[in-house]
């Protein structure tokens, strides 16, 4: 369970980063505003994080690859969804904040509820 834990906080902490790496990059390079391009960062996110999840946190489920990636695509939505919630909610009442700030508070927050819906959901463990 321990080493399980650590591994989905390291695999989280690669999608923390290619989520904000990505964000951060098509916010200075590209004209798309804030709510644009987190969307396409979370979605690059959640398949660097299925592919590692799948590999080295809770390692193939039982399912075809499709089906699990579907699953892990539902919960992903879901957690995704409260995630950027939270970050437009934050950029929208505190202008000044910094994407990448708002982007860390909601991450956080979705994580809490990441773990157990992939490990329950999609990868029955």
């Amino acid at each position: 369970m321990k080493k399980r834990l650590f591994s989905f906080v390291v695999v989280g902490g690669i999608g923390f980063v290619t989520d904000a790496g990505l964000l951060m990059g098509l916010l200075r390079f590209t004209a798309l505003d804030p709510f644009t391009a987190r969307l396409i960062a979370i979605a690059a996110a959640l398949q660097v994080t299925w592919l590692l999840n799948r590999n080295f946190t809770f390692g193939k489920s039982s399912s075809h690859a499709a089906v699990e990636g579907m699953r892990y695509s539902g919960v992903g939505i879901a957690t995704s969804l409260l995630n950027y919630l939270v970050y437009s909610g934050l950029l929208v009442f505190v202008p000044d904040l910094r994407p990448v700030f708002a982007l860390t508070i909601g991450s956080a927050i979705a994580t809490i509820f990441s773990y157990t819906g992939y490990a329950k959901l999609v990868f029955g463990r």
